[in-house]
């Protein structure tokens, strides 16, 4: 398996919480009409990072078997929680750290 692109994979994951962080962003603030909505520089931002996260996926996946693949995705929800906690200041609940837990330990019986 080669470790750099399970490293570009978990990157990607992260990137793409990032990513859905901004859109959060964008739909928390108040904007001049509908078309802003979606042109404005969190949207374009976000998607571009998705376009660029879908290629080195793409690319990822020809070097690493694709059962790695879905649980390195699933550490997006982690990283999401994060994220979400540390720039939207949105409060852990009870629900979010044992859904967390749950995928956590979800992965580390799949990887055992």
């Amino acid at each position: 398996m080669n470790r750099l692109c399970i490293f570009l994979m978990f990157a990607g994951t992260f990137f793409t919480a990032i990513s859905q962080v901004l859109l959060k962003q964008s739909a928390n603030r108040p904007h001049k009409s509908a078309v802003y909505e979606y042109l404005n520089w969190r949207v374009i931002l976000s998607y571009f990072i998705f376009f660029c996260v879908l290629l080195v996926n793409t690319y990822a996946f020809t070097k690493v078997e694709m059962k790695y693949g879905t649980v390195i995705d699933a550490f997006s929800y982690v990283f999401v929680m994060l994220l979400s906690y540390f720039l939207l200041k949105e409060k852990f609940t009870k629900g979010r750290v044992i859904g967390n837990l749950i995928i956590i330990a979800g992965i580390l019986i799949y990887t055992s």
